[in-house]
């Protein structure tokens, strides 16, 4: 790809195709998906945890959506495992994941079951039997147990029997709740589903995030008082940075774009705010003198964690194409190219396949923070979103 054009929906499709061969490997002979290492091999001494058998699911239901029948294998060994093994049969819900050996990690982490919803919606609207159960039950689940009415949000995370809640509260488990949302609304039709979205989404977007200067507050306490010192001791923490994260700035702008368009009637200030967000992501790009996006910024807007994810790159890929269609100025058209130009000289590993998922401060692979390749599902939506009309959801889209 020429880094002075955009790349073309051919050009799109086929790094698509590379991304869904490499995760082909990701399919674990005990059920369900598991960790690729560096060069795309399945690596049976890690765990398996829920998310990537959630999100592996959820991709290769979206490649069968496409045209891909050798996928639907795929698709129902993720459903399989999300309706065996992955579930607790005792106490309801999904274990957060399952070591080498099988046994569960036996939290109830709403991240999980955000991703659980997201794929039975995509294997749901495949057509794939058991998935239409799987959804059905997931929201229960999350109704039953996430889902904290008073304050319109999802609470974190719950012991095995539901009994001990976890008193942190995260924006990042809200905002895939908000993607599963909008997922489960156009399967379901659900006009509730789509106010929860909205609800999580003013909480988080509208109401805190320009407090913080649009640097997305991620950590919150019982009652939704932002912790800004969270985790200031564990700067790198992969899920749980301390700081603003980047790379979610640019992940609420495309979800606040995708509500917009799903939304019968929906508030003005959905669009300025993904604006300002996107705004204020590639507004830190080169920050520390190099190309790219740090991983993690204080609250002053400094650098705090330097490395850079693939992932960060993925959603502004996504963000920017969701923009550039809803909005139509020539700036996100702009970044579009830019950013795929930076992938396609950084990221993407031609020799081993897949992306590098991070990359040191000058830009060479590295493995600080992210050890492998597990993960396919930001890269491959990146590929997908620019070539569909914007949607709530990649479901509708495709559909």
């Amino acid at each position: 790809m020429s880094a002075a054009r955009s790349p073309d929906d051919a050009w799109l499709a086929a790094e698509g195709d590379r991304l869904l061969e490499f995760a082909r490997a990701s399919r674990h002979p005990e059920g369900g998906f598991g960790w690729l290492d560096g060069t795309g091999r399945l690596d049976e001494r890690q765990p398996r945890p829920l998310w990537i058998t959630a999100r592996m699911t959820h991709v290769f239901a979206l490649a069968l959506l496409l045209g891909e029948d050798w996928a639907a294998e795929l698709v129902d060994h993720g459903v399989s495992a999300l309706l065996g093994p992955c579930r607790d049969e005792e106490y309801g819900g999904w274990y957060a994941g399952l070591a080498p050996d099988g046994a569960p990690t036996t939290e109830k982490a709403a991240y999980e079951h955000a991703f659980v919803i997201l794929a039975a919606s995509s294997a749901t609207a495949a057509g794939r039997p058991g998935a239409a159960a799987l959804l059905d039950e997931a929201l229960a689940v999350l109704d039953r147990h996430f889902w904290d009415d008073e304050h319109g949000m999802l609470v974190e995370a719950w012991d095995r029997s539901f009994e001990l809640l976890d008193p942190y509260r995260g924006a990042n488990a809200n905002m895939h709740g908000v993607e599963a949302l909008l997922a489960a609304a156009d399967v379901t039709g659900s006009a509730e589903l789509l106010q929860r979205a909205l609800r999580i989404t003013t909480r988080i977007v509208h109401d805190v995030a320009p407090a913080f200067g649009w640097r997305v507050a991620e950590h919150f306490d019982g009652g939704w008082t932002p912790l800004p010192d969270y985790n200031r001791d564990e700067p790198g923490h992969p899920f749980r940075p301390f700081g603003a994260t980047v790379g979610h700035w640019l992940e609420w702008a495309r979800l606040a774009v995708a509500l917009h368009v799903a939304l019968p009637d929906p508030p003005s200030w959905l669009l300025d705010d993904a604006r300002s967000l996107f705004d204020a992501s590639v507004g830190t790009w080169g920050i520390d003198g190099a190309d790219g996006f740090v991983y993690t910024v204080d609250w002053g807007g400094r650098p705090v964690v330097r490395q850079r994810m693939h992932w960060v790159v993925a959603e502004a890929i996504a963000a920017a194409a969701s923009l550039a269609d809803v909005i139509g100025e020539s700036s996100y058209e702009a970044w579009f190219t830019r950013l795929w130009a930076y992938a396609d000289a950084f990221l993407l590993d031609r020799q081993h396949g897949s992306w590098h998922h991070e990359l040191a401060p000058d830009n060479q692979p590295a493995h600080s923070i992210w050890d492998g390749k597990p993960d396919v599902y930001h890269a491959f939506q990146a590929t997908l979103l620019p070539r569909l009309p914007t949607a709530g959801s990649l479901v509708a889209s495709l559909r």
